[in-house]
């Protein structure tokens, strides 16, 4: 018979704050039709991206994460020293070791948190928060910042017209901490490696440094594929996530997927067959596909216009490299 103590967790986690920091420079189609071959139109009827944020030099990783945790900690009322475990996604952290998340539980003065970055690309936030989820209730944890984080905009071949007009910069991060009822579903989660050629950087980085090429890596995708995975396995998963948690599309108040493309988001809307009054987040139209940083800031915009309120249920799913995918169903906080 073991001799181990049971864990003290929370019988149940939430989402008890978020928060999101923009790049100040705002990018425009007409910046990036200086290098493709396309125009504006194409671009909104292909996407619906508008504009994108991208980050100068001193808005780095850590930098944004800060700023968005800073935010999240306030809007969930409790200190920094409270934070027990920091967890960034991000797949833009150029320095192999020491991980980003150090660096930012350094900087926003927790008292010695754990700290590890993940990389699953655009499902990294439903990673994290996963995480974040298990820790609270096992007790290792009473408060979790998950952080999604991104510049884009450094891995971007602003040549490649099929990319080039995607991405953009920005970090969300929220707090999980403990609540007395269920808040944070069961999650819907998983790899497609056979998909892998799908969407990848163009060359590892050995071949870059050794010299075997000038051109730095950046993100490439094979459009069409993509869009019909998401449209069709993701709708999937997502109605997955709504029976694993027991809520009827009826049921729900708030839709966040990842923002890849508008294209994306309607034909999910349809095939889920959600009724109007469920509000669908469009940040697309102005932030781009941030990555793991899409999930977080959405949520972020639609509780700071109004569109979504506290206590709202919120269908979230991400997806993308990988291919990896996430989904579950939340209460905002």
């Amino acid at each position: 018979m073991s001799k181990i103590k049971p864990s003290k967790g929370a019988p149940y986690a939430r989402i008890l704050g978020v928060g999101g920091y923009r790049p100040t420079r705002v990018v425009p189609n007409e910046v990036i039709l200086e290098t493709i071959d396309s125009s504006d139109e194409w671009i909104r009827s292909r996407s619906g991206i508008e504009t994108r944020h991208w980050a100068n030099d001193e808005e780095t990783v850590a930098a944004m994460s800060i700023e968005a945790s800073g935010k999240a900690i306030a809007d969930a009322g409790i200190s920094a020293e409270q934070v027990g475990a920091v967890i960034v996604s991000t797949v833009t952290h150029f320095k192999q070791t020491p991980a980003v998340a150090t660096e930012i539980a350094d900087k926003l003065g927790t008292a010695k948190a754990a700290a590890f970055d993940i990389s699953a690309g655009c499902a990294g936030f439903g990673y994290g928060l996963t995480l974040a989820k298990g820790m609270v209730v096992e007790g290792s944890a009473e408060y979790v910042l998950v952080i999604g984080v991104e510049r884009l905009s450094d891995l971007t071949d602003l040549e490649d017209r099929a990319t080039a007009f995607l991405f953009g910069d920005g970090a969300g991060a929220v707090v999980v901490g403990p609540s007395t009822e269920p808040a944070i579903g069961p999650t819907v989660w998983g790899s497609e490696g056979d998909k892998s050629e799908t969407i990848k950087q163009t060359l590892p980085w050995t071949d870059y440094r050794a010299g075997e090429v000038e051109r730095f890596p950046a993100i490439t995708q094979e459009g069409q594929a993509v869009f019909r995975w998401a449209v069709f396995e993701m709708a999937k998963v997502a109605q997955q996530a709504l029976d694993v948690a027991g809520i009827s599309p009826t049921e729900l108040d708030v839709f966040i997927p990842h923002q890849a493309n508008e294209r994306i988001i309607d034909s999910m809307v349809k095939t889920l067959k959600l009724p109007e009054s469920v509000t669908v987040a469009r940040d697309i139209r102005t932030t781009g596909n941030t990555s793991a940083a899409s999930i977080p800031l959405a949520m972020e915009r639609l509780l700071a216009t109004g569109e979504a309120k506290s206590g709202d249920t919120a269908l979230v799913i991400g997806f993308g490299a990988g291919l990896v995918y996430a989904a579950t169903v939340v209460t905002l906080p």
